[in-house]
């Protein structure tokens, strides 16, 4: 891990959800029980990142499961056809309050929190679902607050996605660092003030056009060391 460069730690951490925390790799089952081939869950994931970021753009609102469902039919009228959309979007959708969190998070959000790190999740998603997920992996006290773009009115990065977390933990931008897998995400945090680590999952390299992290991390528990 790259160590924290010598400045104030942060007084709140800000997790990303889909993939920072989530294993969303469950998902790719539900999509071959609908009839679509696994290998697909990253192109639909991506998919619905971009509808939802492209309506923030153009001053739209809708929701993760909206967009999620749209981006599925599209997938199962082109690969699909003979499949029940309705049947087969809310089979995927009841998958993502199931899904497990990746092996480094319990010991690593349970050593942050213990270390008096006050700790909130701010998701595309639906804080509804955050909770669910934390909830079964035993992790829901550690956290202080289940935030979702729905109630910021703006996807992430939009600036108001990160104000409205700072503003719901009570700091400035400059005390408070988002912890995400996504470069765009940490991206758009740095751009917003605040402090920002990237779990590296991936081997790939962090895109040269984007802010750095301030603390890059293997993972959860990494991070937390």
């Amino acid at each position: 891990m790259i160590p924290l460069p010598r400045a104030p730690l942060p007084r709140v951490l800000v997790f990303d959800v889909n993939e920072t925390l989530t294993d969303m790799a469950p998902l790719a089952a539900r999509l071959t029980d609908i009839g679509l081939p696994g290998h697909v869950l990253p192109a639909w994931f991506a998919g619905v990142l971009r509808d939802g970021v492209a309506l923030t753009l153009a001053g739209g609102r809708a929701t993760f499961a909206d967009i999620a469902g749209d981006v599925l039919r599209t997938l199962l009228a082109r690969q699909a056809p003979a499949a029940d959309p309705r049947e087969a979007v809310a089979h995927v959708l009841d998958g993502l309050p199931r899904l497990p969190v990746h092996p480094d998070v319990p010991e690593g959000v349970r050593a942050l929190h213990t270390a008096g790190h006050r700790l909130l999740t701010l998701t595309n998603g639906s804080a509804g679902t955050t909770r669910a997920v934390l909830g079964q992996a035993g992790l829901a006290d550690c956290f202080e607050a289940h935030l979702d773009v729905q109630e910021a009115g703006a996807w992430k990065p939009s600036p108001a996605a990160y104000a409205h977390a700072v503003r719901t933990a009570g700091v400035s931008a400059a005390e408070a660092m988002l912890v995400a897998v996504h470069p765009w995400d940490v991206d758009g945090a740095a751009r917003a003030g605040l402090a920002t680590a990237w779990v590296r999952r991936e081997p790939g390299p962090y895109p040269s056009t984007m802010r750095p992290a301030d603390v890059t991390a293997a993972g959860v528990d990494d991070l937390a060391r």
